[in-house]
């Protein structure tokens, strides 16, 4: 699945919890515990969903629902609340306010697990889908393989993550560091310059001939996946 999820948990054991639950579904989970922190990681990992306590040291979950809402960068992000407050009027501030699920503790795991798919699907379809598709170029996650039109893309592993990731979201321009965290892993240390080398050899095996180059680099920004009919239109 490769969606990355956020977790804002200040409680060690059940932020671990839902990290191995999460990450056993195939979901790439970062955590954060405090509240204070939430807003730049927010904008460094772009995340796919947020898993947020109510109750935070620093800013409080309900507060950071409001932020994320009212940036524009963040206001698609979907937002799971998770509270020990189980009161009705609490569960519709919690939703009025901007959370798109709300979750009273103590919970079962494999139903929050259930609801982060359901949201996602609703969110964000091609973030759980099996197949990927952008232009003529295929991905299929369930059979690890790529095609272009009838061709077929022979990738290393950290190319299929990476045409992976961009996938998911085309159009959008991830930094360098974006790319890092989210294929390569937060704890990973490797130089921002290797996703210039492995955008170059994924370029090299999508492109034949006269193929249009569906890969869109973006000076001082990053990098793109593109239909590359909107990018001829672009160009027009």
């Amino acid at each position: 699945m490769n969606a990355n999820i956020l977790v804002v948990e200040d409680e060690e054991p059940l932020a671990l919890l839902l990290q191995y639950n999460l990450e056993a579904e195939g979901f790439n989970v970062n955590i954060i515990d405090h509240g204070d922190d939430v807003e730049l990681a927010v904008l460094e990992t772009a995340p796919n969903l947020i898993i947020m306590d109510w109750m935070l040291p620093g800013v409080s979950g309900l507060e950071l629902c409001r932020r994320v809402r009212s940036n524009a960068k963040t206001c698609n992000i979907p937002i799971i609340l998770l509270t020990a407050r189980g009161e009705e009027t609490d569960r519709i501030r919690g939703l009025t306010t901007g959370a798109d699920d709300y979750v009273t503790k103590p919970f079962s795991v494999p139903e929050l697990v259930a609801r982060v798919k359901a949201v996602l699907r609703r969110a964000n379809p091609e973030s759980i889908a099996d197949v990927l598709t952008v232009g003529d170029v295929e991905l299929d996650r369930s059979a690890y393989k790529v095609n272009r039109g009838p061709r077929e893309v022979r990738l290393g592993p950290t190319e299929f993550r990476l045409l992976e990731f961009l996938m998911e979201s085309p159009g959008r321009v991830y930094s360098r560091s974006q790319l890092l965290d989210s294929v390569w892993g937060q704890n990973v240390y490797v130089d921002e310059r290797t996703v210039d080398v492995h955008i170059g050899r994924l370029r090299k095996a999508l492109n034949r001939g006269k193929e249009q180059d569906p890969i869109r680099t973006v000076r001082g920004a990053g990098y793109s996946i593109s239909d590359q009919s909107e990018k001829v239109q672009e160009r027009a």
